[in-house]
């Protein structure tokens, strides 16, 4: 079992690390860009949390009318500073009234979520089972239109009795875009390269042409950050007489858009 494990250990800790340093660089761009910036409190009050979460306790008010200074945001919070020093963070939900100084609405539109329905190139790793061996892949894709891709694969196949490496080209068709959880539909085709462990007699390397068709979920979480699940159905077009059907699962993976 430990054969299998260390590879996916190792995706795993390096998807953690990726996602850590996406998060902390997408929150210094919110709070760079909205600093320093002064706001009008139109509502009848907002209520100030000592941290940028629902389960923070409310412990300060804040009166329509009242002039705050937008210290920085993350994601759909926002750190407030009062006339009087006091320092305190509020949701988007009760921002949306707010105004400018000059009595003009304040924009703010949730992060990104335009790029996000605007992307056309996309990259990533994922990793997973095949047929009972470790699977590392890794993709990149180009966006035709909001519903239909191309995706080139590379997969890294890490088994006990053999190793094996595969190129393959495919379309995925995402049915709900806009959705922040979608599914999707691909199929494709491609080669797969396997080379035996052997010892004992020399093996043949084989090429075989392989096929698939499969589905997965893609999970939309930051403005250049997303995680993917997928499963595949291959078919492996072999020399002999019998083809063979392989079980793909991609539990974990992430992409980047742009």
């Amino acid at each position: 079992m430990s054969r299998s494990l260390t590879p996916l250990r190792i995706l795993w800790s390096l998807l953690l690390l990726i996602a850590a340093g996406v998060h902390a660089e997408e929150q210094a761009e919110d709070s760079a860009k909205d600093a320093g910036h002064k706001i009008l409190i139109a509502d009848p009050f907002i209520e100030l949390h000592t941290g940028p979460g629902r389960g923070y306790p409310i412990f300060h008010v804040v009166e329509r009318g009242r002039e705050v200074v937008l210290v920085k945001r993350r994601t759909d919070w926002f750190q407030l500073r009062t006339d009087q020093g006091v320092e305190g963070w509020a949701p988007r939900s009760q921002m949306i009234a707010t105004l400018e100084p000059t009595g003009e609405p304040l924009d703010l539109q949730e992060p990104a979520r335009e790029n996000y329905m605007s992307r056309r190139w996309q990259g990533g790793i994922m990793g997973g089972d095949f047929a009972g061996a470790s699977v590392i892949s890794v993709f990149g894709g180009y966006a035709f239109s909001d519903n239909l891709s191309i995706e080139l694969t590379f997969d890294h196949i890490l088994g006990e009795f053999s190793n094996g490496y595969s190129a393959t080209i495919g379309l995925m068709h995402l049915f709900a875009p806009e959705w922040r959880i979608s599914p999707y539909f691909t199929l494709g085709t491609g080669i797969i390269y396997t080379e035996p462990k052997s010892n004992l007699v020399q093996s043949i390397d084989r090429d075989d042409q392989i096929g698939y068709v499969g589905g997965g979920l893609q999970f939309y979480l930051t403005r250049r950050f997303m995680l993917r699940t997928e499963y595949r159905n291959n078919i492996i077009f072999t020399s002999r007489n019998d083809n063979e059907e392989v079980d793909e699962w991609k539990y974990l993976g992430f992409a980047f858009f742009f």
